[in-house]
């Protein structure tokens, strides 16, 4: 455990290794000798980091955090409290060794020591400073599907505007400072007092109860829903209204046909316990810490656990719907990243992907030439393709050299619109023929793509702030059947996200299952860099 270091002690403990060194062995900055030891001993220590090292010879290696000024003191102050709440933010502490630091600045004896310590304080500051401004792991060295990149800032930069800025101050706004993050924060230190006081009590070992019924499982659905908060205390063994309604409130919460009975699904998500939950609150932290970019003041959020596309207007949601995303396969898994919407297209073209060419329509030419014959088979120059004429046999997935595509149309894969934000990824959000797979609670059936429930309402929603009849202007082109762009005046981020813990409008914690695994992984990444759940007592 970390050293406990009260903010009153602090204050007067913290100036006296660096008061010391300056009043005992004949040691008396600004004396040359002593100026030019101590610049020596930060140019060595800061040499092993390219940023400390950076920002030392911007500043001529004038001290930062070990002069005796009140600034110098406020600094150190600041610093030292940041490291005692790493775990507030779900960051390791023991990579921020506070008691190693507070030892070493204890044990100042010379000059040279004084140095080292003044570029130990600056690597502490930068270690803490990124990790809990812009997190601890990289996303793409954990699943190659967070294709995210995190907004790392400049390490001599930081260290050059804390030290132009009130440091407390500057401290204070490096977490994300979003509400999502700090209600986050909330969950997390509700989460770990629950787990301190023995967690939400006896397992419901039912494999499904329905209203009506009575019994122990019924009992410890009750108990266990009331130590939730979804409902109030109650003596009843029965399963009554109150209970179909508290079911409901839970199925609500965690993604799940909230049809009040508490079915194997329902059961196996109440089962799951405050420390799963607190993993998932913690990873959700670590990945808001990774988006932490000014957003836009509208832009659309597509959460791939809730299966939900949101328009965002300054913090407000404005627009949902429901979404499919991708199989989970490893090759049709939707990618996580951000990037703008530029344009829709009404009555588009499905041209198909080459991987889906190789893999799913190759093999079937090959059997029957006029196989799949609502696609077109162009060549090179875009010319339609003589199917009878064309030995399918001959090619390999890799010498096939034909191109596909579906024209426009009601049955096209891609429906009548699709929203377009080129990437490399090539992924974009559309309408589909197959409006079935949006009944259902896991929709995870795409090859990668997007698609959307209520794609009409969805562009009336884009073309609103640019035209006084989207709805008119949407159908006007809808109705020429013609494949045509529209342009966004004002192009729109767009964050393809995926957390299986975030809050609703009210702040209150919703849970969502980890569809491709991707949760553990990051957990299991964080719990090998140190983090722990760290349960509040008392």
């Amino acid at each position: 455990m970390p050293t406990i270091v009260r903010p009153v002690l602090l204050r007067k403990a913290l100036p006296l290794a660096v008061a010391a060194v300056l009043a005992t062995s004949g040691l008396s900055l600004p004396a040359q000798a002593q100026v030019t030891a101590f610049k020596q001993a930060v140019a060595e220590a800061a040499s092993a980091s390219d940023a400390v090292a950076a920002f030392y010879r911007g500043n001529d290696y004038q001290p930062i955090w070990t002069g005796q000024g009140e600034v110098d003191r406020a600094r150190r102050a600041a610093l030292i409290n940041a490291l005692q709440g790493v775990d507030v933010h779900g960051l390791p502490a023991e990579r921020h060794n506070i008691d190693a630091l507070m030892t070493q600045m204890a044990g100042v004896r010379t000059t040279r020591d004084l140095g080292l310590v003044e570029v130990a304080l600056s690597r502490a500051f930068l270690r803490y400073a990124r990790e809990v401004q812009t997190g601890l792991l990289t996303p793409a060295r954990i699943d190659p599907g967070i294709a995210r990149e995190v907004p790392l800032r400049d390490g001599a930069t930081y260290l050059a505007d804390f030290a132009a800025s009130d440091p407390q101050a500057y401290i204070r706004a490096l977490p994300p400072e979003t509400a999502e993050y700090r209600a986050l924060m909330k969950e997390k230190l509700r989460l770990q007092r629950l787990m301190a006081e023995g967690g939400w009590g006896k397992r419901v070992t039912a494999s499904k109860l329905e209203p009506g019924q009575q019994g122990d499982a019924v009992v410890a659905l009750r108990d266990r829903l009331i130590r939730m908060g979804y409902l109030d205390r109650s003596a009843s063994r029965t399963y009554d209204n109150q209970l179909t309604k508290a079911v409901q409130r839970f199925q609500l919460a965690h993604g799940l046909e909230a049809d009040g009975v508490a079915g194997q699904g329902t059961i196996t998500e109440i089962n799951v316990s405050p420390e799963e939950r607190l993993k998932s609150v913690i990873v959700a932290m670590e990945r808001e810490r990774w988006l932490n970019i000014e957003r836009g003041d509208r832009h659309i959020l597509v959460n791939q656990t809730d299966f939900t596309a949101k328009i965002v207007d300054h913090g407000q949601v404005t627009f949902e719907t429901r979404s499919v995303i991708g199989k989970n396969t490893s090759d049709r898994r939707s990618p996580e990243f951000s990037d703008v919407m530029e344009h829709m297209v009404i009555n588009p073209s499905w041209y198909v992907p080459r991987s889906i060419i190789t893999k799913e329509y190759l093999p079937k030419l090959r059997a029957n030439p006029h196989a799949v014959g609502h696609l077109e088979i162009t060549d090179s120059r875009g010319r339609r393709v003589n199917r009878g004429a064309v030995d399918f046999n001959q090619f390999s997935a890799r010498s096939f050299p034909f191109a596909m595509r579906q024209p426009p149309g009601a049955k096209n894969a891609l429906g009548l619109v699709k929203f377009m934000f080129p990437n490399k990824h090539n992924i974009y959000l559309h309408d589909t023929p197959q409006k079935h797979l949006f009944a259902r609670e896991v929709r995870a059936y795409s090859h990668g793509c997007i698609r959307l429930n209520d794609p009409f309402d969805f562009a009336y929603a884009l073309l609103a702030v640019q035209s006084d009849d989207p709805k008119g202007d949407f159908h006007r082109i809808l109705d020429t059947g013609a494949e045509t762009k529209v342009v966004l005046e004002q192009p729109v981020p767009v964050h393809i996200i995926y957390r299986t813990a975030f809050t609703n409008r009210e702040g209150r914690a919703e849970y969502r299952r980890d569809v491709y695994g991707r949760d553990a992984k990051i957990w299991q990444a964080l719990q090998q860099a140190g983090v722990s759940l760290g349960a509040v007592q008392g």
